[in-house]
């Protein structure tokens, strides 16, 4: 299928939906346009025959998309600098370190303590998977997603300092996940070095590579920037800086998602204020959050129609349902243990480690790591599992986070 018919279809759809979502469902955008795709397709696969060969048509259209390639060597880039790029920094930098444990340390921790009890689990249910892709699927459902949930906490009203802390933890801690599931996929394939210097040096090389290099296209986006006062020429600037950056920065093997938020962060923040004029601001603003929109509506589309992929096998769909506990209790632990040692040197809102850990929400990076996995029954049970887990994630914690962030406000 050409790649103009695939991206025809997926915005017709993703207008549908988003018209029926916001007549009658009147969901957050995100959620409401991946229940809707989830329906559908499981009302595809209910019909089977009876669906006039379109179920065979969405698996056609599905299996021309490469969800993998698309999301982390795509649409990735854009989201993330889209999200960076309306971050303050100072208020960032004031939640620092403890964005900075969450996004590593934490990361690590709930891949460790996932992988163990999955590994457990699935014993226990009678599914051979191997610890190490046990440990991979901790690794991939690590991160967090703030796609659906900053919109739910501004109109929630949560205090600022927790936006902050769960967007900049979000933002971070793909970057640093992605790392840690490609040095374990290394040791799983055989195709990687195992020593601890050699893991250590990959990890330093992606993450600080990526910090420097994202600095580093940050300035001297920021200085051609300065030199020009026309908002077509800006926009591309930024355009440029996020998606040629992000492809040099795979080419030269450097975590390209912390280099496009440092970048973004960078342009966001010192870019808008010095480099720009107001109405150069305004154009920019409104391209960015258009294209976050869009991109954001399409992706959750495609989530929900991933339905239609899966594996139906019983001893997966419990696998799923009893590994959504047990990942909240991984987070629950990721969060309560920092945030107790911060307590000593701040104060932090009311039901902090709640709200953190039921709006620490699963998406689209899960899912596309998880579709990368080599062929074989691991990766069809793994996908499954994620998928039941990132579906939980989002439908239902993204639809309470709000009501609990409102009644940790009137416990204040």
């Amino acid at each position: 299928m050409k790649l103009f018919h695939i991206l025809a279809i997926l915005i017709s759809i993703s207008a549908v939906f988003s018209f029926i979502n916001y007549r009658f469902l009147k969901l957050p955008t995100a959620i409401g346009l991946m229940l809707i795709a989830m329906l559908a397709s499981l009302a595809l696969l209910l019909l089977g025959p009876l669906s006039f060969g379109l179920e065979g048509e969405v698996s056609v259209l599905l299996a021309s998309i490469d969800f993998d390639e698309t999301l982390l060597h795509g649409m990735l880039s854009l989201l993330l600098f889209a999200g960076a790029l309306h971050v303050n920094l100072a208020d960032l930098a004031r939640q620092r370190w403890m964005i900075a444990i969450l996004a590593t340390a934490g990361v690590l921790s709930a891949t460790f303590m996932i992988g163990y009890m999955a590994y457990w689990i699935f014993a226990l249910l009678g599914l051979e998977v191997r610890l190490i892709y046990c440990l991979l699927f901790g690794a991939l459902i690590s991160p967090t997603d703030p796609i659906a949930v900053l919109g739910i906490l501004k109109q929630a009203g949560a205090p600022k300092t927790l936006e902050t802390k769960i967007a900049g933890e979000s933002l971070f801690n793909d970057g640093v996940a992605v790392v840690v599931f490609l040095v374990l996929l290394g040791v799983a394939t055989g195709e990687g070095d195992v020593t601890v210097l050699a893991i250590v040096g990959l990890f330093a090389q992606e993450v600080v590579g990526g910090v420097a290099y994202g600095l580093g296209i940050g300035a001297i986006a920021y200085w051609m920037l300065k030199q020009v006062d026309d908002y077509t020429v800006e926009v591309l600037i930024t355009l440029a800086i996020t998606m040629g950056g992000y492809a040099l920065a795979e080419w030269l093997h450097i975590s390209a998602p912390i280099a496009i938020v440092v970048a973004g962060l960078l342009i966001g923040n010192h870019g808008r204020k010095f480099a720009m004029s107001d109405k150069t601001r305004e154009h920019l603003d409104n391209f960015w959050v258009l294209v976050d929109e869009v991109l954001n509506a399409v992706l959750f589309v495609l989530i929900g129609m991933e339905v239609l992929v899966l594996s139906y096998q019983e001893s997966y769909l419990w696998a799923g349902m009893l590994m959504i506990p047990l990942i909240l209790l991984a987070r629950l632990v990721a969060v309560w243990v920092p945030v107790s040692f911060m307590r000593r040197y701040r104060e932090f809102s009311p039901m902090a480690v709640s709200i953190m850990t039921w709006g620490g929400l699963r998406g689209g990076i899960s899912v596309a790591l998880a579709l990368s996995l080599p062929p074989g029954e691991a990766r069809d049970i793994l996908l499954t599992v994620t998928y039941i887990v990132v579906a939980f994630s989002i439908i239902v914690q993204g639809l309470t986070i709000g009501p609990l962030v409102k009644f940790a406000g009137k416990k204040n």
